[in-house]
């Protein structure tokens, strides 16, 4: 089985795997919610028991002696393990899909490496093959060298694909339980859209030169395909109203 098989392969239980790790974080996020009201009801509790007693003169008015109950202490400290949980998730969730984008550029550099050797073969064969009268002609590779550059060019092609598959992936499973999730993201990569995320799937471009943010996915801006004609972002089109307006 060649690399991009079992690439291939791997990736189709990506999103399965994804959709394990999302379903514990949503699990998670639940549990979590229902901490924290449990943990404001009861420090809004405390906050007015200790107010009570310090209007009865029962409680000093000492804020250094003041503190919330054990229970209180030990529920945010819960909290806090959660969230850490969550993250943790997040964050492997992220690697592992990270893992198949350096796989896939590893495979595609590889194979670019190849097709670049094999061109330069061919043409250093075509070169050197004098003909029978004595001049050089374009010299015809070997079938062997034909099939080589074939697979070497159909290989490419399904790493392509593979490339397009991997984004689909991860813009499907980015966010399945409807959760906001900050997730590491490249530093150096550019980021677009209303969303501020980075490029992937379908995009579209605004078409005021001016624009501030360019380029946007499909889904923020409610579209299925690509547009006939001009269009502008909802911005750039208020804009352009209100200087039709004036005019």
């Amino acid at each position: 089985m060649s690399f991009i098989d079992e690439f291939q392969a791997d990736l189709e239980a990506l999103p399965n795997i994804l959709q394990k790790k999302y379903a514990l974080m949503r699990d998670l996020d639940k549990s979590l919610q229902a901490i924290v009201r449990q943990n404001e009801q009861r420090c809004e509790q405390e906050i007015e028991d200790i107010r009570r007693g310090v209007r009865a003169g029962n409680i000093t008015p000492d804020t250094s002696l003041l503190r919330f109950s054990d229970e209180a202490l030990d529920e945010q400290k819960h909290s806090i393990r959660i969230a850490d949980e969550k993250v943790a998730l997040a964050i492997q969730a992220y690697d592992l899909v990270d893992s198949h984008i350096q796989q896939l550029d590893q495979y595609l550099k590889k194979s670019d490496e190849e097709l670049r050797r094999e061109r330069e073969n061919a043409a250093a064969t075509a070169s050197s093959g004098p003909s029978h009268d004595g001049t050089t002609k374009s010299g015809r590779p070997s079938e062997s060298g034909r099939g080589g550059r074939k697979k070497t060019r159909l290989a490419t092609a399904a790493a392509a694909a593979a490339a397009a598959a991997a984004t689909e992936v991860v813009a499907a499973a980015a966010n399945p339980t409807g959760m906001e999730l900050d997730l590491p993201v490249d530093p150096n990569e550019p980021t677009y859209c209303l969303c501020n995320q980075v490029s992937y799937g379908e995009m579209v471009a605004c078409d005021n030169p001016d624009c501030k943010i360019e380029w946007f996915h499909f889904g923020c801006v409610g579209l299925k395909e690509q547009p006939k004609g001009k269009w502008y972002c909802s911005d750039c089109a208020a804009l352009r109203n209100r200087r039709k307006g004036r005019g």
